[in-house]
């Protein structure tokens, strides 16, 4: 299976502080769920020690959304949640 990164999603990689690693080991290790317009969300959660926007973080929480092409996935864009 390739993922291929759309240059949408690479952008908000980089607004949203993750990596293309943690992209990848969300596909391959998170959680699968159906999501609209006949795309596919992964989500997976990761611990970290870190402080935002004056907040301390135990964990961040990446979701992928993407659309399978054959057994590709084109990653569409990622969201990033802090907890």
């Amino acid at each position: 299976m390739a993922i291929l990164i759309h240059p949408h999603a690479r952008e908000r990689m980089d607004e949203r502080q993750t990596t293309e690693d943690e992209v990848r080991v969300t596909i391959s290790q998170g959680e699968k769920f159906p999501a609209k317009f006949g795309r596919t969300g992964f989500k997976r959660n990761f611990p970290v020690e870190s402080k935002k926007d004056g907040k301390f973080f135990r964990i961040k929480q990446v979701v992928v959304y993407g659309v399978e092409e054959g057994e590709d996935i084109l990653v569409i864009t990622v969201v990033v949640k802090y907890s």
